[in-house]
């Protein structure tokens, strides 16, 4: 059982890498607990998860307590480094636990590519630090996972300013699911191209898809959006085609959790049905992600692992006691957690080191073939 605590609505740690006054995962002084936002509970209640082991960050990623593809990134980096931190002995124990660790946050969430990223990164920090003394060892991995924070937080902003060049001004945005500040650790890639073009001065309007079957459009980005006064209006996911053909949307953004060799994208379930309407309607379809969302092993779309996660989530709608059933009892549900949107619908992929445009296997590539480091 994860434990909790309800801190109100200011962050308990006294400077978050997030940069807001929010933050979905930050490891507290002394590198011992990591404190994460619980995004299920969201916009109702404002509470903080603090763990103390990786078995316990390890749960909360899979039960979606921290959500979003770098965010997810970021708290398996302070998963491994609780569990390199808690290890006292030789450099083979230290080694042991953090293979451990490794395989147990791993199999959390298969289809966010930046989990892996996260983990291969930190495991190979790892392999260095084992002849050292333990105090060195927790020091070193503690400070590589923040720096991997701040460098995911850093790439949002990059990721931003280049998006924000092609948003008009006055436009209205559609995005889908919460590319945010909650699902990257700090400003957001499409969030985050949307908060630069509004800092650039320019007035954005942003419609929020709902996002069946849990709700992260309408509970998470409009909670993002409000705090920023930014203008967000929230409608069913079974409005888009509506609102599209009106021509009531300028520009589509969304995120990625998985960006493919081919430049096929998966994304929140329900993506690439917006992605074909945008197609239909002549709307631009952009993507943002960092390049620590890009997996140039995976060929295409068809090789991205999607994530199938229990029916309740699809039956039952989420309440403060525990939901409330919304199917008949005895008839099953689907609940692919993704889907995956094919390259040529993409206008665009922005990343920190520039766009992709036209979006194909030459520019991401190009874009991603050195990769970045922290």
């Amino acid at each position: 059982m994860i434990p909790t605590l309800k801190t109100g609505r200011a962050h308990p740690h006294p400077e978050p890498i997030s940069g807001a006054t929010y933050s979905t995962a930050e490891l507290m002084p002394g590198d011992r607990t990591v404190v994460m936002l619980d995004q299920r509970l969201l916009p109702r209640l404002e509470r903080y998860e603090f763990l103390t082991g990786v078995a316990q960050v390890a749960e909360a990623i899979r039960a979606m307590v921290v959500r979003g593809a770098p965010a997810i990134g970021i708290a398996a980096a302070y998963g491994l480094t609780l569990a390199a931190g808690a290890e006292k002995g030789d450099g083979a124990a230290f080694m042991h636990a953090v293979e451990a660790a490794d395989d147990l946050l791993r199999r959390t969430r298969p289809t966010a590519k930046n989990l892996t990223w996260a983990l291969d990164h930190m495991k190979a920090l790892a392999a260095t630090l084992a002849s050292e003394s333990p105090v060195t060892r927790g020091v070193r991995m503690a400070d590589a996972a923040r720096a991997l924070h701040a460098s995911e937080v850093l790439a949002c902003k990059k990721i931003g300013a280049f998006g924000a060049a092609n948003v008009p001004d006055g436009a209205t945005v559609l995005t889908y699911c919460n590319a945010g500040a909650l699902a990257t650790g700090g400003y957001g890639t499409a969030l985050g191209v949307i908060r630069a073009a509004c800092e650039a001065g320019k007035q954005i309007k942003v419609i929020a898809c709902e996002t069946r079957p849990l709700l992260q459009g309408a509970r998470l980005t409009a909670w993002e959006l409000a705090r920023d006064s930014i203008p967000v209006e929230v409608i069913t996911d079974s409005m888009v085609a509506s609102v599209l053909a009106k021509g009531l949307v300028n520009l589509v953004v969304v995120g990625a959790d998985r960006v493919a060799r081919s430049g096929d994208v998966a994304n929140k379930i329900g993506t690439y049905g917006v992605a074909c309407l945008a197609q239909m309607h002549g709307v631009p379809f952009d993507v943002a992600a960092p390049l620590s969302t890009f997996d140039l092993e995976c060929p295409t779309g068809d090789a991205i692992p999607i994530e199938h996660r229990g029916e309740r989530e699809v039956t039952h709608f989420p309440t403060a006691d525990g939901g409330m059933a919304i199917v008949p009892e005895g008839v099953s549900a689907q609940n692919p957690a993704f889907d995956v949107t094919p390259a040529r619908l993409v206008r665009a992929i922005y990343t920190e080191r520039g766009v992709i445009q036209p979006v194909g296997e030459a520019g991401v590539v190009a874009m991603a073939s050195t990769g970045r480091s922290t």
